[in-house]
């Protein structure tokens, strides 16, 4: 009840869901004295992602052409946010994700990779911002292909825990540091990304960067109300029917979705 008491009390017409889902994440923390409610969903989610990863290389290294590997890199880490618990009928099993990853193109409902590559071509400064533990071993290896690029990689996770979202705990449990030019936090504990509570450290790289690829669904609800002054590519696959009516997708499918400002 504390939790629907201290969400009810933030509610105004311009409120992001995430940062209602922050709200409420951080009073039952709170209030069951609990850090990390999730704790067990996620070390289980980054070992069952780190068993796929001989699957999603050969999947990505399969491609044709660099081009083509690049392109599913992006698509492994899309299929990455699948990791994902707590959304009211959406289900998610560990086994299905095999086949998820090899219809990711198909499911692929807003598709602006190409447009994204180009981008990192040109970039000399990225940063990733990532969303749930699992998908950032997924994630690794779309930071590992932006490098060959030739783009110098920063790689966001959370201060502290909320919801299922990656931390140090777990950039560190995947390796992220050995792949990345660079691991930091936004500086918060936040769903999605509040600009506001970021930071001093994050708002100086992510000011910067050329590029800013942003995972999940609470990336896309927070970034689309800012302005935004550099390219953003939002990558996520669609759990919730709101997201869905927002974009015109169907439910279960996969976005590629680039803003430029």
């Amino acid at each position: 009840m504390a939790a629907v008491r201290e969400i009810g009390c933030h509610i105004t017409p311009d409120v992001t869901p995430s940062y209602l889902g922050t709200i409420r994440d951080r009073t039952i923390k709170k209030v069951s004295g609990n850090p990390d409610p999730f704790r067990i969903e996620k070390i289980t989610s980054n070992d069952q992602a780190l068993k796929l990863t001989s699957h999603v290389r050969k999947y990505v290294q399969s491609g044709r052409n660099r081009s083509e590997q690049f392109r599913r890199a992006c698509l492994a880490s899309i299929v990455g946010n699948a990791f994902e618990f707590g959304i009211k009928g959406y289900d998610f099993r560990y086994e299905n994700l095999p086949r998820m990853i090899e219809t990711a193109d198909h499911d692929l409902a807003i598709d602006d990779i190409g447009l994204i590559e180009s981008l990192v071509a040109k970039s000399k400064n990225m940063l990733l911002l990532t969303d749930n533990a699992g998908e950032i071993a997924f994630d690794k290896i779309l930071v590992e292909y932006a490098r060959q690029m030739g783009a110098y990689v920063v790689v966001a996770v959370k201060a502290a825990p909320i919801s299922n979202d990656a931390t140090m705990e777990d950039a560190n449990a995947v390796g992220m540091a050995e792949t990345a030019n660079r691991v930091i936090t936004t500086g918060t504990d936040s769903v999605g990304l509040q600009y506001e509570e970021c930071s001093k450290e994050f708002v100086e790289i992510y000011s910067k960067s050329d590029l800013i690829i942003a995972k999940g669904m609470a990336h896309y609800e927070t970034l689309s109300e800012m302005r935004l002054h550099r390219p953003h590519a939002l990558m996520f696959r669609v759990k919730c029917g709101a997201i869905a009516n927002d974009l015109a997708v169907d439910l279960g499918k996969n976005v590629a979705f680039l803003v430029k400002p």
